[in-house]
């Protein structure tokens, strides 16, 4: 039966969404898409450790790091420092093969804020971690969605949800000044996380641990791959100061 010509539009605009979704996002079609030598390549870098025990690994060397830049004089002297503390523990997946597809071995839930620079933070190299970023951490449409994909589609096995000392975000919602109404909106879900007579820090964590238990609940995919034991989802802090990440009670 032939196809009526806005059947016919239809279908092309269908396909060119996602052959546009996927020029965006290599990998869309799942892991059975990407060859095996080029999975075996994107997948050079993936931790022996379990991917939140790599993480916390990761983020010690980080630490040791963070202090020894601490400690020299100018900019320049800084980053050497932070090159040195790392020596050879980092990791770097070939650029060829990155501009094939990505095999990242966790997600990371976290604030738009500049301070949070997460591959420094937890000594890992491109294509290791799929960030997701909004100021406050908030379990966002887009921010859930995205999340989905990462794990639907690229089978990542792991989401840290990581709030951040001194988060302007969430100064923002514990403050009655006037806000725009699309700040209000973003800081609408951080005010729903807060327990009354919390300091700063307190909200902050207590956010990061809201905004985790939202994401199985705002989505039905995270929360099979949660109650299949696919998906662990975990609420974290970093302190900048320190450089410290320290895991959050679920």
């Amino acid at each position: 039966m032939a196809l009526s010509r806005r059947e016919l539009l239809e279908k092309a605009g269908l396909l060119g969404v996602a052959l546009g979704l996927s020029q965006c996002w290599p990998g869309l079609a799942g892991a059975s898409a990407i060859d095996l030598d080029l999975r075996a390549q994107l997948e050079q870098c993936k931790p022996r450790l379990q991917p939140l025990e790599a993480l916390m690994a990761g983020n010690q060397r980080f630490m040791a790091a963070w202090a020894a830049a601490g400690d020299a004089a100018s900019p320049e002297l800084r980053m050497q420092a932070l090159q040195l503390a790392y020596g050879e523990s980092g990791c770097e997946i070939d650029p060829k093969a990155l501009a094939q597809g990505q095999r990242p071995w966790s997600a990371v839930l976290t604030c738009a804020d500049s301070r949070v620079p997460l591959e420094w933070l937890f000594n890992t190299g491109d294509g290791e971690l799929f960030g997701v970023r909004s100021a406050g951490n908030t379990a966002f449409n887009e921010g859930v969605a995205s999340l989905e994909y990462a794990v639907a589609n690229l089978e990542v096995p792991l989401i840290v949800v990581l709030g951040h000392s001194g988060c302007g975000a969430v100064t923002a919602a514990m403050a009655e000044a006037t806000l725009t109404p699309l700040l209000e909106d973003l800081v609408t879900p951080i005010r729903a996380s807060f327990v009354a007579g919390n300091n700063l820090t307190e909200a902050i964590k207590v956010n990061a641990c809201y905004a985790a238990a939202q994401l199985p609940k705002r989505s039905e995919l995270l929360q099979r791959a949660q109650a299949s034991g696919k998906l662990k989802i975990q609420p974290a802090y970093f302190d900048i100061n320190s450089g410290q990440v320290s895991l959050l009670l679920v």
